[in-house]
């Protein structure tokens, strides 16, 4: 019993914020400040879900029945947010709002989930006197809590979630630009008041300075409050080792989520967090009076960073996206005929455009922008069609390579771009990384959400050495285009992850350390063009993508005798053709279909395949 002992002092050390509340007339005046308005799920969503908790005792359930489960707080937050269209008024959680968003308040993240950081310990039920409490979705208990025997002890799980890699700003939703503006306005009258009272802020700080609490702070190691803000981006301190250099520039957040199977949310997958913010620094207050034994059952150090730098999602509900969640308009379901081929000849107009009327790198760009993984057969990723322009040059790469890189940024919610150099392949960290001396995973570049998009230009690769790491990121890239996998890096042994990332390669000649599976020489006949686009059409090119490379695909078994035959013939023809080509044209196939917004294959779309294949095959000679 030793441990309950000690995780039961752990729990009291964290409640010390909440000592003073020893009196019935103290409880009842801060309840009574709390609650506010009835199930203000928005303002004050502990209140919702306190009244909620007491709703569902005082009906007689057993607080030991909740373990593990809801009891109809979840229900009420999810009413509130999608039968009663609340959802959009949620503030989403970026570096912009948290300067003005107020804690305890209910906030949206959106995210990919970089690290699990393990479980942690929180007291779900206890009694204050003879009333059942709850901390649940919240760091700091609100009330005294004893050592009774009847505390019920569950455990949260805590993800470490940060922005989208490469997430572009259209993705941003009217109503976050809208608060976002907001926000500017709050800042501008703040600074306004700042410069009024700069003066009597000097004369706080000298005060304060001078107070023994920083003092014991600074003997402690820890810097002061003001010298950190300034100081600790750059340089870092005790409580901000744990952020990566690459999450200094982003909003990183610490997501507890409850009562969830393990299976459901995964590394890298991207989800929304709908849940209570927490700012509470009385954790990290209390780290340097805990013990030993209490200060082993927070699971991972990570719960100790500022919370300015990573906030706390306490989440209620959760939902996972896809590309399509990052859209303005949502992609209908079964996009109408006409449309879609007014679509598609359009954007492939533009595409043709920004590629020096090159129509047929601009037909093999628009299959290559519409691959997915859909399947996977062995070590075979099925539907995966990257991409590799040769003949350009460091010039050309400046102008046509630009328009590319532009144009895909405009098109898709998730790009990267890796200037492939011999020095960048013998510095770069590609691979994520476990550091089991802070227990973190390490973010790699190619630590991505499906759906991503990765330009690697190669034009600027001159001869060089290449060391273990340039020779081991070369081998990562390979294997991401050949297999989509990544390699993560635990130290003591490997785990490959999978992966569902459309690569597209920039080179002189044909990529040896980046095979794609399709390689076309670039031939412009005239100087890329530099049209805007209205938004409008963005937004109709962007409704495309997603609505045509999600739909279904089967081929006829008519259709599937001639495809059979034409490859039978092709292998006849040409003996150097292997089963990687004849997957591919399929794959072709598909997307050639899929890119007219059809579901199946049919005999004009294999015979627009062939020909394309034909026409590309005629340039490699």
């Amino acid at each position: 019993m030793i441990w309950r002992e000690n995780l039961l002092l752990h729990i009291k050390l964290a409640a010390t914020a909440s000592a003073s509340l020893n009196s019935q007339s103290e409880r009842k005046e801060r309840e009574s400040e709390m609650v506010g308005p009835k199930y203000d799920c928005l303002a004050n969503p502990l209140g919702a879900v306190r009244l909620t908790f007491e709703k569902a005792i005082a009906s007689g359930a057993d607080p030991a029945s909740f373990d593990g489960k809801d009891w109809g707080a979840v229900d009420l937050f999810r009413q509130f947010l999608f039968e009663d269209g609340a959802l959009s008024h949620v503030p989403i959680l970026n570096p912009t709002t948290i300067k003005w968003v107020q804690p305890n308040t209910l906030v949206r993240f959106r995210g990919m989930i970089q690290d699990m950081l393990g479980n942690e310990f929180y007291a779900g039920a206890y009694k204050d006197g003879s009333v059942w409490r709850t901390n649940k979705f919240m760091d700091v208990c609100q009330y005294p809590m004893g050592s009774s025997p009847d505390m019920r002890i569950r455990e949260r799980r805590l993800l470490y979630c940060i922005p989208v890699p490469g997430q572009n700003s259209w993705t941003e939703s009217l109503s976050e630009v809208a608060m976002n503006k907001t926000s500017q306005q709050r800042e501008k009258r703040q600074r306004m008041e700042d410069d009024a009272s700069n003066h009597m802020d000097l004369v706080l700080v000298d005060e304060f300075e001078s107070s023994p609490s920083v003092k014991k702070m600074r003997e402690n190691g820890h810097a002061s409050p003001s010298s950190q803000s300034k100081d600790s981006v750059i340089e870092g301190t005790s409580n901000t080792n744990f952020v990566t250099n690459a999450e200094r520039n982003s909003l990183p957040c610490l997501v507890k989520i409850y009562d969830c199977p393990e299976s459901e949310l995964k590394l890298n997958e991207v989800f929304e967090f709908v849940g209570v913010l927490t700012l509470d620094s009385d954790v990290m207050a209390d780290k340097d009076d805990q013990d030993e034994s209490s200060y082993g059952f927070i699971e991972d150090e990570l719960v100790h960073l500022p919370p300015e730098k990573v906030p706390r999602l306490h989440c209620l509900i959760h939902r996972k996206l896809d590309v399509n969640d990052f859209l303005h308009s949502s992609p209908m379901m079964e996009p109408k005929p006409q449309l879609v081929k007014e679509t598609r000849e359009s954007l492939l107009r533009h595409l043709t455009s920004i590629l020096g009327n090159d129509g047929i790198a601009a037909h093999l760009m628009l299959l290559h922008l519409l691959s997915r993984v859909h399947a996977r057969i062995d070590n075979v990723a099925v539907g995966k069609l990257s991409l590799n322009l040769t003949c350009l040059s460091k010039e050309s790469v400046s102008v046509f390579g630009n328009q590319i890189r532009l144009s895909v940024q405009n098109l898709l919610p998730f790009t990267q771009c890796i200037p492939l150099t011999v020095n960048y392949l013998n510095t770069a960290s590609l691979a994520p990384k476990k550091d089991y001396q802070t227990n973190r995973l390490i973010p790699g570049v190619l630590q991505l959400a499906d759906g991503s998009h990765l330009i690697i230009d190669e034009t600027q690769l001159e001869t060089g050495t290449l060391n273990s790491t340039g020779v081991e990121n070369a081998r990562l890239l390979k294997n991401l285009m050949e297999f989509q996998k990544v390699e993560y890096n635990f130290e003591y042994y490997k785990m490959e992850m999978i992966a569902d990332v459309q690569m597209l390669i920039l080179s002189e000649g044909k990529s040896n350390i980046v095979p794609a599976d399709l390689v076309i020489p670039f031939q412009p006949s005239s100087a890329a063009s530099f049209e805007v686009v209205p938004a409008e059409t963005l937004e109709a090119w962007r409704w495309y993508l997603a609505s045509v490379r999600s739909l279904p695909h089967s081929i006829e078994s008519d259709m599937q005798k001639v495809v059979e035959s034409d490859l039978v013939a092709a292998r006849q023809a040409d003996r150097s053709l292997g089963g990687q080509d004849l997957s591919r044209l399929l794959t072709m196939g598909r997307l050639m279909s899929a890119s007219f917004g059809e579901t199946s294959l049919s005999l004009e779309h294999w015979q627009m395949v062939k020909e394309l294949e034909r026409l590309r095959r005629e340039r490699l000679k």
